[in-house]
């Protein structure tokens, strides 16, 4: 029978490259995209618990990872999902080695996406929620230092298990906000692809009164950017809602 085929991803396609202990990334991020892109999924080697140097190891997976993202079709973006791993082995390996399995393929990660976001807010000053062990959570907030912003305040679970962060009550999340603000804050920073943080984006700057970048929302923010989606997506927050597109993108090596 003769049939016209529908398009898979109309919009634009979007690869998460994340981790095999992963539980809510995947879920996270399509709670935001818009239903006209789609999401496609594959996963890298790593162990917990997250410490600097099982993060720093993993990253030695990601060519292969990366291979095996729609092989003979590609993607328009590819996403890496794991801030803390963003953060210990360095945004432009994070890029380089991806695009050793997809050559030319945009890339973008969390460290990356909410340092455009940040800027994109307005904010210098920002106060820091992590869930994980205290290094793990200097190595974030000594990224954003070195990226030129005043970090105000860092918080952390002390975590060490996807699963256990995963586990995290968004409420937990949400009073955690709320506790890691200061008033010279310009905006807080919710890290980790892992915690179900999307939910409580907007009530946290409802009651804050000040921009909230999580991990989840940057990535998909940036990467619709990069593939010039330009539909308005409302619900999760000042980034989506009023923030202008980044004033410069991830360089493909």
């Amino acid at each position: 029978m003769p049939y016209s085929p529908d398009p898979v991803g109309p919009a634009g396609r979007i690869g998460l490259i994340t981790l095999a202990t992963d539980f809510n990334s995947e879920d996270d991020l399509r709670a935001i995209l818009p239903g006209d892109v789609r999401l496609f999924t594959t996963r890298i080697e790593n162990a917990n618990p997250v410490t600097v140097a099982n993060l720093q190891s993993m990253a030695a997976d990601l060519p292969r990872a990366a291979k095996t993202l729609l092989p003979g079709y590609g993607v328009d973006v590819a996403i890496f999902g794991c801030t803390s791993g963003t953060a210990v082995t360095g945004s432009d390996k994070i890029a380089a080695l991806i695009n050793q399995g997809m050559p030319g393929t945009k890339v973008t990660n969390p460290l990356l996406a909410s340092e455009l976001a940040l800027r994109a807010v307005g904010a210098q000053k920002i106060a820091i929620l992590t869930p994980y062990l205290s290094d793990v959570t200097q190595s974030v907030a000594d990224g954003f230092h070195q990226r030129g912003f005043d970090v105000t305040r860092v918080m952390g679970f002390g975590l060490d298990n996807d699963f256990d962060m995963t586990a995290l009550p968004p409420e937990a999340l949400l009073e955690g906000a709320l506790k890691v603000d200061t008033p010279d804050a310009d905006a807080v920073f919710i890290s980790c692809t892992a915690i179900r943080s999307a939910e409580i984006i907007a009530e946290a700057e409802r009651r804050l009164k000040k921009p909230v970048i999580t991990s989840n929302q940057a990535l998909i923010w940036h990467a619709l950017n990069l593939i010039g989606y330009k539909n308005p997506i409302t619900g999760f927050g000042t980034l989506f809602d009023h923030a202008p597109q980044p004033t410069n993108q991830v360089e493909v090596p």
